[in-house]
């Protein structure tokens, strides 16, 4: 296996053995190793896509802070400058190993006995009649529906309203009086 892409702190790297590289700032220890996760394999022949069987050992050699890096604003005309810059925390790493896992041997069945003793067979079925034989609860009886509130007879249009009294007619008859 001549090379292997592997996903590092959402970016991916295209390793080989011996390779050293700069990633964003990682939260192991220097000296520690690690697997990242393997995305793609390939070199001998045909690429294997995320193989399970193949790990990429990684060992952190430091921490260190990336160049300076300067930004500068400006608009014409209106005074406005600003400046300011950041330095990029990273982590050295050395690709160690881009290897196969051994698979573990598969285990033998074991032998299973002939004959059960004849008392635990008893004994499960006693427990599976127990079992059948509980009644259920009763199921609770669903209440009863609301009756539903009468509709309300719609109001009929009114008839053309009466008309007002003559409110002067009114005035002159009890002047009158």
């Amino acid at each position: 296996m001549s090379y292997a892409i592997i996903s590092l702190g959402g970016k991916q790297y295209r390793v080989s053995e011996g390779q050293r590289l700069l990633v964003d700032r990682l939260a192991t220890e220097d000296g520690k190793t690690f697997a990242p996760d393997v995305l793609l394999v390939g070199g001998d022949g045909t690429p294997s896509l995320a193989p399970k069987d193949v790990t990429v050992t990684v060992k952190v050699l430091g921490q260190q802070r990336g160049p300076k890096i300067r930004i500068g604003k400006y608009k014409k005309r209106t005074g406005y400058k600003r400046h300011t810059g950041f330095r990029s925390a990273l982590t050295q790493i050395e690709i160690e190993s881009i290897g196969v896992v051994k698979k573990r041997a598969a285990a033998k069945p074991k032998a299973e006995p002939a004959a059960k003793p004849k008392v635990e067979a008893a004994v499960v079925e006693t427990a599976a009649v127990e079992v059948e034989a509980k009644p259920r609860a009763a199921a609770k009886p669903k209440a009863a529906p609301r009756p539903r509130a009468a509709a309300k007879p719609k109001a009929e249009p009114a008839a053309e309203p009466a008309a007002e009294p003559d409110v002067a007619a009114e005035t002159v008859k009890e002047d009158e009086s």
